[in-house]
């Protein structure tokens, strides 16, 4: 079972950039697709980004393609987003997910087995 904890998440104000990280413990972090999805309040919850077990391969959002970057650092166990250019309709909950059979280029949630309990991000105007 693997348990992951969101961190980096806060107030910053249009055009700002914050960077989240996503630590996970239990089994080998580098077998798991990991993944960063959003929910603001009263949608539904969104994909953002996700990475392959290696690294090597993204995928990302229409909405923050070229303003958000998904890496990972194996040795660490953490996945980050940095996000860059921050606008107002950013603003959510950013939840990091993983999964071991997980495509990149799947954007479903429900294809995503574990969670985290989400970190907040609000961009002001």
């Amino acid at each position: 079972q693997v348990q992951l904890v969101e961190s980096g998440g806060g107030l910053v104000q249009t055009g700002g950039s914050l960077r989240l990280s996503c630590a996970a413990s239990g089994p080998t972090f580098s077998d798991y697709t990991m993944g960063w999805f959003r929910q603001a309040p009263g949608k539904e919850r969104e994909f953002v980004a996700a990475i392959s077990q290696s690294g090597t391969s993204t995928n990302y959002a229409d909405s923050v393609k070229g303003r958000f970057t998904i890496s990972r650092d194996n040795a660490k166990n953490t996945v980050y987003l940095q996000m860059n250019s921050l606008k107002p309709e950013d603003t959510a909950v950013y939840y990091c997910a993983a999964d071991k059979w997980a495509i990149i280029s799947r954007t479903e949630s429900r294809l995503y087995d574990y969670w985290g309990q989400g970190t907040q991000v609000t961009v002001s105007s």
